[in-house]
């Protein structure tokens, strides 16, 4: 990996990561048409720069967490499911990153989901709650883990979880950034833990500046992007979802593209 190809990638990771678009999917995508080959360093690579990214949510609201106990005790709760399953499902995670099929399949699918949860969940957008109970939270985080599939989208997922247990958008969208640090944090640890023999110093150099851009470019995405959902919703980005999902397809089995990242 060149330092303009994680220069490219971490650009994409500070974008998508707070958008229902999935940021894992998109790296994959962009990794495959830059032709960066898959490996245990760039697997390292992506996961980091997206802890580059959450960082941005503990300074933009660093004021809530200096909050009570029970904030975190929520996020813990929260975080469990994933942590849990993340780890009993690790192989088959690794193997579905390698497959821009399946990112192109989820991103296809869920853009067909967002196009209907404004509508299910519009009562509670305007009168809902703005903090989950404990298994509320348990919840929210159950509906994390399917995240973990390329494609599906952590925020998503976590979204639309908080507004099925009565969360405004608003609401739901925060308590997903910040269940974002935790989860994303303990994924970089492992993951920078498991293939910590492999790194080496010029390639270290390269995960720091994408973490870098990552978080500078998220600080400047996540104020927008709350913003726009509570004010126009799910529509536009189901819709982005669906195109570009389309695409791929059409692609990978109507013009025969290769896009192996592996």
């Amino acid at each position: 990996m060149t330092w303009l190809q994680a220069l490219a990638l971490a650009i994409v990771e500070g974008i998508t990561e707070f958008l229902p678009v999935s940021s894992t999917g998109h790296m994959i995508i962009a990794s495959a048409m830059m032709g960066i080959q898959h490996s245990p360093f760039t697997r390292v690579f992506e996961v980091s720069i997206q802890s580059g990214a959450i960082l941005s949510v503990v300074v933009l609201y660093f004021r809530r967490f200096l909050q009570s106990w029970s904030f975190y005790a929520r996020l813990f709760v929260a975080f469990l499911p994933t942590a849990i399953l993340g780890l009993l499902l690790k192989r088959h995670i690794d193997t579905l990153l390698e497959s821009v099929e399946v990112v192109a399949i989820m991103l296809l699918l869920g853009g067909v989901l967002l196009l209907f949860v404004d509508r299910w969940f519009e009562r509670t957008n305007s009168s809902g709650a703005t903090e989950p109970t404990y298994l509320q939270g348990a919840f929210i985080g159950l509906v994390q883990a399917v995240s973990m599939i390329p494609g599906v989208s952590r925020s998503a997922a976590s979204i639309v979880g908080g507004m099925s247990q009565g969360l405004t958008r608003k609401a739901a969208a925060e308590f997903s950034f910040f269940l974002a640090v935790p989860t994303m944090a303990a994924a970089t640890a492992k993951s920078l833990y498991d293939d910590r023999h492999l790194l080496e110093a010029d390639q270290i150099g390269l995960l720091l500046f994408g973490s870098a851009v990552a978080f500078v470019v998220a600080m400047l995405a996540i104020r927008g992007f709350v913003g726009f959902l509570t004010r126009h919703g799910f529509v536009l980005f189901g819709w982005y979802r669906i195109v570009v999902g389309t695409v791929l397809l059409v692609l990978l089995y109507g013009l025969g593209w290769d896009l192996s990242v592996s």
